[in-house]
């Protein structure tokens, strides 16, 4: 299968192997080389349908995973070992919790594993084209130049895709150790969404105390997470949501204000609260549609990061003067095609923002739902009902 063609069972096993979710198309793998591997499989006691190995990508960490009846026998886990080198840990997924991403709105608001499932969102380069950016677990084994960890710590990483697996390896430095009181399911939600938020709001956007930001989306789990940030760095977050219900979590969490947008357009609701100055930054998921209105609730020396484009991603005509005359900035968001180093440096200095916050409840990481990875297909339907308030979780069973 890898490159193409149908390898020997041992080639098979030493790259790893992984189960293939709901909709998402493999290229280069037909339904006769499926029949071929099972066949082989079998006469080693598992049973695997619809697998595939997962090319090594050293830039971003492999994955694997064993999902058979059975986990993988001491011949198959000295082989995912053998792939953990250097400074990089294998990390057991198996019956703990990777957890996807949820998104804004229905229809137009696929987020990455809904757009990736339906090919609009490529992996980067070298990761192999399955769903997931993030996972907890425990580490199964450590690289030779790996310092500070021990198989069965328990962690949390962000991912640049293949989450759908119950082993991954990443470079140590990706890592961020769970606290004692997190649940695997709650250590889950934190990787993708709080690193999002944190990059854009401290190293992007540049947030200080005192200044207010509008999180568009504000029940997502990445505007759940901003909203917190922002408090925890003593500023104001107004939010936009799609219900009265969305609007009073977010206040929970430490929004002082809330705006439906089902009641229209959300620039006059912001200059009223901010005494016609305009918020200092806006986090942006959805895109064209509200690109002119953030312009004018923006105060100015403003800046907008565009996190998505949930509404689409084509602006039509506006004058750039309002640009020029309010000294706006507008910034693009991404952390899936970051470099390996850089993730490495924003993982390091999260880590030492939140963890203690995470560990004396000042942080909270938000949980929807939780659904067995066998019921991804209802776990995405979740995310297109536009009804969850934070993440949405899958639990990797055997």
């Amino acid at each position: 299968l890898h490159e193409r063609q149908m390898l020997g069972l041992e080639m098979l096993t030493a790259r790893g192997i992984l189960t293939k979710i709901n909709s998402v198309l493999i290229p280069g793998i037909n339904d006769e080389h499926l029949m071929e591997v099972n066949r082989e499989v079998k006469k080693r006691g598992a049973f695997l349908h619809n697998i595939m190995p997962l090319i090594s990508a050293p830039e971003h960490g492999t994955v694997f995973g064993l999902n058979g009846q059975r986990g993988p026998s001491a011949q198959e886990l000295k082989a995912l070992q053998d792939a953990c080198e250097g400074e990089r840990l294998l990390l057991d997924t198996s019956d703990k919790l990777p957890v996807y991403d949820l998104h804004h709105r229905n229809l137009h608001a696929d987020f990455r594993d809904l757009l990736q499932r339906r090919g609009k969102h490529p992996p980067p380069k070298g990761v192999p084209d399955i769903l997931g950016l993030e996972m907890a677990g425990e580490v199964a084994a450590v690289g030779a130049a790996c310092e500070g960890w021990a198989p069965g710590d328990r962690v949390c990483a962000l991912l640049p895709g293949a989450g759908y697996a119950e082993f991954v390896a990443i470079p140590a430095g990706l890592a961020m150790r769970i606290p004692e009181d997190l649940s695997f399911e709650q250590a889950a939600a934190i990787p993708e969404v709080f690193l999002t938020a944190y990059q854009n709001l401290f190293n992007v956007a540049r947030l200080a105390p005192g200044q207010t930001v509008l999180v568009h989306a504000g029940a997502s789990g990445v505007g759940t997470a901003a909203i917190q940030l922002v408090r925890e760095a003593g500023g104001i977050s107004l939010v936009t949501a799609g219900s009265t219900e969305k609007i009073a979590r977010c206040a929970a969490l430490g929004a002082i204000a809330g705006w439906n947008y089902k009641d229209g357009p959300f620039a006059p609701w912001v200059a009223e609260q901010t005494g016609g100055r305009g918020v200092d930054i806006i986090l942006d998921f959805v895109g064209a549609p509200y690109f002119e209105l953030n312009l004018e609730a923006l105060a100015v020396d403003g800046r907008m990061v565009v996190i998505g484009t949930l509404g689409g991603a084509e602006v039509g005509k506006f004058s750039l003067r309002t640009l020029m005359s309010k000294r706006l900035q507008i910034t693009g968001a991404g952390l899936r095609s970051m470099d390996t180093a850089r993730k490495v440096r924003l993982t390091g200095h999260f880590a030492a923002f939140a963890l203690p916050r995470f560990a004396d409840g000042r942080l909270v990481p938000i949980v929807d739902s939780v659904f067995d990875w066998r019921d991804v297909g209802k776990a995405h339907e979740r995310m297109e009902s536009n009804a969850n308030v934070g993440k949405i979780v899958l639990r990797v069973t055997g």
